[in-house]
């Protein structure tokens, strides 16, 4: 749950730092509904760049960003983009939310942001004295050293070291300390290991740890689901909504599929991993290359009860489709031989490659049910090639240039070559098995709570609904702090 104590004496050390910051907070319903956000503030954004750590752009924490590197305002819809049956190879019509345009490039400084504001705005984080520890596989410890900046607040990023290069190296612009763990994707024992570490030899650490912080799936429960439901009013016009497919790292955006479910009950939530990991699907392990998913556990906030199939995907495909997403020969080659849209194509790069994943999961589950061109399956696309160049300089290295017969290659035995393999339908005991996962890391090792974890499944959908509720309570004290701050 999400613990909502105040702590009078910490929160009046909070006001005023953020008084001295120059700092507002956004709520969730700004986060939804940009429209609300002060005209000051909008005014402000004209002159700031979407990267830049100045304490406005918390209010570009928000699907609905104008996809403009500078001075962008907001759009009526969160970015988005349908891949077409040229790529995808199947009929049935396949939507994506695009994350690229948030702040750090990614939509994981959305899971940040709902994991850092309870507390902060309660008092129980002390900015004047804590240090905000961020355990991740990349993207959320980003999100939360950036978050962290803005209140000059010194963050412990941890991460494995295999990450790409381009996080270690944006990290050090911000992070006050850089912990790279052994291992690679698949490794987060190491990185709780450090995180249990860092309690006990030091006092003045709070840890955000997004695999069971609530504030995750509640910001994409609320605010991605709400984007989600947006877009799909608009293209909808008859068709029939199926399911929303997503890779699974701290289970934290599938929060969004919870959401839609509750609008549409014959939905699907379908949560993927890696072939080379596949945990949920075979109780399996192992090392992968799809950066952003699949740790070797079930995440505490992952409403296992919810989710109606698991879909994994190999590692190859990702990564050899990468480079048919974006090496110049294999956009021409998907353009003059294949017919798909050259609009499309360019965007390609829009997709990183646990983005390129979920488009296989959606690919995959739109050929299990025979899906049609009246169907509509959703996805996101967490983050864009923008994080991944270095993987790109590998792939040259360790392959050559890349050529149209490359293309020929990636397009029909990666891309199209997607099968009804490596996927399980859940049925009420299936679920349960995969829940049953939760207790050896949650219980045996981390010290949660035996009735908490009985309760996300016996006390169901109650314990989900209760934290699904809490956005008011939580914009509530938003609100109260900043006026204590008293910069509106």
């Amino acid at each position: 749950m999400i613990d909502l104590t105040k702590h009078e004496e910490q929160l009046e050390r909070t006001v005023q730092r953020a008084r001295e910051r120059n700092i507002i907070i956004p709520t969730f319903e700004q986060m939804k509904h940009p429209e609300l956000i002060p005209e000051k503030i909008k005014t402000e954004l004209r002159g700031i760049e979407l990267w830049d750590v100045v304490p406005q752009n918390l209010f570009r924490i928000s699907w609905k960003n104008e996809p403009k590197d500078k001075g962008g305002q907001y759009r009526p819809l969160a970015n988005y983009m349908e891949i077409p049956p040229e790529l995808t190879g199947v009929e049935a019509r396949i939507i994506a939310l695009v994350g690229k345009w948030f702040p750090t490039g990614a939509h994981k400084v959305g899971a940040t942001f709902g994991c850092l504001v309870p507390p902060l705005v309660t008092g129980q984080f002390d900015p004047t004295y804590h240090k905000a520890v961020w355990p991740s596989t990349g993207n959320y410890c980003r999100g939360g050293a950036y978050d962290a900046s803005l209140l000059a607040c010194e963050s412990i990023a941890i991460l494995p070291e295999e990450m790409s290069q381009e996080r270690f190296d944006w990290l050090k612009t911000v992070a006050g300390e850089i912990i790279a763990t052994p291992g690679c994707e698949s490794n987060v024992k190491e990185i709780y290991d450090k995180v249990w570490e860092l309690k006990r030899t030091r006092d003045d650490v709070f840890v955000f740890n997004q695999f069971s912080e609530f504030g995750n799936y509640l910001f994409h429960y609320d605010v991605t689901g709400h984007a989600l439901e947006e877009v799909l009013a608009k293209e909808l016009q008859g068709d029939k909504y199926r399911g929303v497919c997503l890779t699974t790292g701290s289970a934290g955006t599938l929060g969004c599929g919870d959401y839609m479910k509750q609008l549409y009950p014959t939905s699907k939530v379908v949560a993927g991993e890696a072939v080379q990991c596949p945990t949920l699907w075979l109780n399996g392990y192992g090392g992968h290359r799809i950066e952003g998913i699949g740790d070797k556990h079930v995440p505490w906030i992952h409403n296992v009860r919810n989710t109606d199939m698991i879909i994994a995907i190999d590692d190859e495909d990702t990564m050899n489709i990468m480079r048919l997403f974006n090496e110049p020969e294999g956009r021409k080659y998907l353009i003059n031989d294949i017919g798909a849209p050259e609009e499309i194509v360019n965007q390609l790069d829009l997709l990183g490659i646990s983005s390129i994943a979920n488009l296989l999961m959606a690919i995959k589950f739109a050929k299990y049910y025979e899906l049609t061109k009246n169907d509509v399956v959703l996805t996101i696309f967490t983050d864009s090639m923008e994080m991944y160049q270095s993987r790109m300089r590998e792939a040259r290295g360790a392959h050559g240039s890349y050529s149209v017969l490359d293309g020929v290659k990636d397009y029909y035995g990666h891309l199209r070559a997607q099968k009804t393999d490596a996927l399980i339908e859940l049925n009420h005991y299936d679920k349960k098995r995969v829940h049953h996962l939760k207790y050896f890391t949650w219980i045996e090792q981390q010290g949660m709570e035996l009735g908490e974890l009985n309760a996300q499944w016996y006390d169901y959908p109650n314990y989900w609904e209760n934290i699904q509720q809490m956005t008011p309570k939580i914009d509530a004290l938003i609100t109260e702090f900043n006026e204590k701050v008293g910069l509106i």
